[in-house]
């Protein structure tokens, strides 16, 4: 008998998986992630192979046992990171000044959004939307009261689709420039939805 694989499905990453992930990290990190896989010392692995091998990991925030793809006839169009931003963390001295605007943005006890990408082909197709009531039903299910997450101001798509499901801004921070970094001006924002 043949197994029917479902035209659509999202569902918990798994590990193999950590190599796209870091492929959607990329792109949804809008050069973020570019610059601080760069900073990692692993010479000779490109920025891919160095996302991987912190997707790849266990028992961190940042592992694939923090994320959910989502399938289209088999293989992955897009993926959610999502961990709970511990209370105490915020407020943290960051001494990177590039990374400084992020940590002064994090909002403690909330489920945090740090990516979501759909691959280009695939969007259109309501897969983030899928994604992020998955998010939001596992902020409930781990008594979260809000999800919260980072966007640049500059990246006006991203901020349009948050603002549709019900994010608000509660925060903003300049951005410090980087040749990482695709936008280079503007406030990167704190958003949230209560759950």
């Amino acid at each position: 008998m043949t197994a029917i694989i479902p035209d659509e499905a999202i569902r918990q990453a798994l590990q193999e998986e950590a190599g796209e992930i870091a492929r959607l990290f990329l792109i949804s990190s809008d050069g973020l992630a570019a610059y601080i896989w760069s900073r990692m010392d692993m010479p000779g692995l490109s920025l891919e192979e160095v996302g991987a091998a912190r997707y790849a990991r266990t028992g961190t925030a940042f592992s694939f046992e923090n994320c959910l793809v989502a399938l289209r006839r088999g293989e992955i169009a897009g993926m959610v990171h999502a961990f709970p931003m511990e209370a105490g963390t915020s407020g943290a001295e960051e001494p990177d000044p590039v990374l400084r605007p992020y940590a002064e943005l994090e909002d403690p006890g909330s489920l945090y959004v740090s990516g979501l990408a759909v691959h280009e082909r695939h969007r259109g197709q309501g897969i983030g939307g899928r994604l992020m009531d998955r998010v939001y039903g596992r902020a409930r299910s781990m008594g979260l009261p809000r999800v919260s997450l980072i966007c640049f101001e500059g990246n006006e798509t991203a901020i349009r689709f948050y603002r549709r499901q019900g994010f608000r801004e509660i925060g903003r921070r300049p951005i410090v420039p980087h040749p990482s970094l695709h936008y280079r001006e503007g406030d990167a924002l704190l958003m949230v939805k209560s759950c």
